[in-house]
């Protein structure tokens, strides 16, 4: 994502990136879909920082994945 080069760019800034880089034919819904995707990735680096994270193994287990 383009404004992962500037940690520290305040949303205004992230927010006009994004939709420069939307095409022109672009719709109301690609914009906030590209606007959940971008909170959902940065909850998880988030949580990824905090600690909060899972066991590979812990998973496969919970969900009964055999490989």
């Amino acid at each position: 994502m383009p404004a992962a080069k500037s940690k520290k760019a305040s949303v205004k800034a992230q927010a006009e990136i994004m939709i420069h880089d939307l095409p022109d034919s672009a719709s109301w819904d690609d914009l906030m879909y590209q606007i959940y995707v971008r909170q959902k990735i940065d909850s998880g680096l988030a949580d990824i920082k905090a600690g909060r994270t899972h066991k590979h193994a812990a998973i496969k287990k919970e969900f009964a994945i055999v490989s």
